[in-house]
């Protein structure tokens, strides 16, 4: 597939209906992590215009930063920390309507207002996480969390 996203205006489910077959196909046949994660951080961020969309990886027993489009961030989170740190420990997604308002929460930036953590999982286990913020509130939804877990089936680890 060439390099080059088709980006529609429409209700969300059908952007992420159009959207996850382009972040399959730009990652057939691609067998470097890190490569595919930038592409899916940078697509979802084209699409959906996040605030900030990246990966954490699961080294050494905490979160460290990956591939992500938008300001600078937190470089490493522990298990249970903040909204990514709660997601990796519950093995869940959540969803924070309302940065301000989870206890613990970790602000790298004062401009995020709502965020969804979607776990990454591998034989049951937490292997990373993916972060979603939005500088408006209440901007992630259970049809967000839908699409961003099945879109996280489809990277390979």
């Amino acid at each position: 597939m060439a390099e080059d996203l088709k980006i529609v205006e429409a209700a969300k489910e059908e952007q992420y209906r159009s959207l996850l077959p382009q972040i399959e196909a730009l990652m057939q046949g691609e067998d470097d992590l890190v490569a595919n994660l930038a592409n899916c951080c940078a697509a979802l961020k084209e699409q959906f215009g996040f605030f900030w969309v990246g990966f954490y990886l699961v080294k050494n027993n905490e979160l460290v930063l990956g591939p992500f489009q938008g300001p600078v961030a937190c470089t490493r989170i522990a298990k249970g920390r903040g909204v990514c740190g709660s997601a990796w420990a519950q093995a869940q997604t959540l969803i924070v309507p309302d940065v301000e308002a989870f206890p613990g929460h970790i602000a790298c930036s004062s401009l995020s207002k709502s965020e969804i953590v979607v776990p990454v999982t591998r034989g049951g286990k937490v292997i990373g996480v993916l972060d979603a913020d939005s500088d408006r509130y209440d901007q992630f939804d259970t049809t967000d969390q839908q699409f961003l877990e099945q879109l996280m089936t489809m990277i390979s680890f």
